[in-house]
């Protein structure tokens, strides 16, 4: 008897192991393959939500068959207290894991409304855009200046849990440009206590939150600029002109100021370290520029003949070698250059009417380069416009 007993219950067990095997088998199998929606879906994680609920919503929302299964394969992924606040956009198809990976990777939201606060070398906007779930991309739905009265299609979503903000900042801006944008952002708080010193903060695009610290964002803006000019001074080429990476900042801001070309870059920095191995001064308009508004906005002219031959600090038309301080805040592309130069003869160089620049090794070969552009000048004023205005690259280095 004992051992019919013994031996049903062996067997018993082997059944349950088996039947136990095959729940795991089906419930894994039920994890990571293909979803049951036909359609995207965007859906929202709500700040302190639970799985539970998380789980619950995807079910009725038909995005998982089973929630149950979502937070077991979320429990034995040991991601159950993962979860990040956002929306996220949820393909059609989408397997559970892969919904999981979505709501708790620690990446930025990738569905919803998002805000765009950018700032310009001109201006600065705000830009509201909304993900078209059909397209996968976002659209514009409005944008306005910074500091201008907030349009309704803005107001009516701005107090929303999930609208994402973002503080993009465009190279080549000034400290205190970004300073008195950041005044402008109604969603921030907090005062700037100063301006800080140019070219320390990093243009870049940062993401915030409503109620962030505008002190906060500069902080991380000048970590930013400081880890990178610290990272690509210990991997700089030898034999530059710099004895800190503070010069090389200055000389990056006026990389920054002088194009707009990526590819040029390295090219423009072989300009001016040729020019200081010479002897000869940078001769640069963008420096003039900044003496004369010392970063507060734009000059919106063209610049005198007086003021090349002003005396500033910055006036490289009129001092030796490098100005005090940069004159805007460089990005990484103009840091790297500025200490990773090519390695050419030019000394000159001078608008070409594409966006970028004619260089020249003689004085001669830059007077052609400088009498082509000013037939292009010549030409865009027969057709009404004005041409390049405000001497940024307009005659880039000229002749001694």
């Amino acid at each position: 008897m004992w051992k019919s007993i013994a031996s049903n219950a062996l067997t018993l067990f082997i059944v349950i192991l088996i039947a136990a095997a095959a729940l795991v088998a089906w419930g894994r199998n039920e994890f990571v393959k293909p979803g049951p929606l036909t359609t995207p879906i965007c859906l929202q994680v709500e700040r302190g939500a639970s799985l539970s609920a998380v789980s619950r919503n995807l079910e009725e929302r038909g995005a998982v068959t089973d929630a149950r299964v979502f937070r077991i394969g979320a429990d034995y992924s040991n991601r159950s207290d993962d979860l990040k606040f956002g929306s996220y956009l949820v393909p059609e198809g989408a397997s559970m894991a892969e919904v999981l990976e979505a709501i708790t990777g620690g990446g930025r939201s990738t569905c919803g409304r998002d805000v765009n606060f950018r700032i310009g070398i001109s201006s600065a906007d705000l830009v509201l855009s909304e993900l078209d779930l059909a397209t996968n991309e976002f659209r514009q739905v409005v944008s306005f200046e910074a500091g201008a009265t907030p349009p309704a299609e803005y107001t009516e979503v701005a107090e929303e849990a999930d609208l994402r903000f973002r503080i993009t900042v465009a190279e080549g801006v000034t400290s205190w440009q970004v300073v008195d944008a950041l005044k402008k952002a109604e969603f921030l708080q907090g005062a700037v206590d100063a301006v800080p010193a140019e070219g320390t903060l990093s243009p870049d695009s940062y993401e915030v939150e409503r109620g962030s610290e505008r002190g906060a964002l500069i902080t991380a803006m000048t970590e930013r600029q400081t880890a990178d000019l610290a990272e690509l001074w210990a991997e700089r080429a030898e034999g530059l002109p710099y004895d800190t990476p503070e010069e090389a900042l200055i000389m990056a801001s006026i990389i920054e100021k002088e194009t707009a070309v990526a590819e040029e870059r390295r090219r423009v920095a072989s300009v001016f370290i040729n020019r200081l191995a010479l002897g000869m001064r940078l001769q640069t308009d963008p420096t003039v520029i900044y003496g004369i508004t010392k970063g507060e906005g734009v000059l919106g002219r063209g610049l005198r003949q007086s003021e090349l031959r002003r005396e500033t600090p910055w006036n490289t038309y009129v001092i030796d070698g490098l100005p005090p301080t940069p004159i805007a805040n460089p990005g990484r592309l103009s840091i790297e250059a500025a200490l990773n130069p090519d390695t050419t003869d030019y000394l000159f160089f001078v608008a070409d009417g594409t966006g970028g620049h004619a260089f020249a090794e003689t004085l001669e070969e830059h007077n052609e380069n400088v009498a082509r552009w000013r037939e292009i000048e010549a030409a865009q004023g027969e057709e009404g416009t004005t041409g390049v205005q405000g001497a940024e690259g307009e005659t880039g280095v000229q002749g001694e």
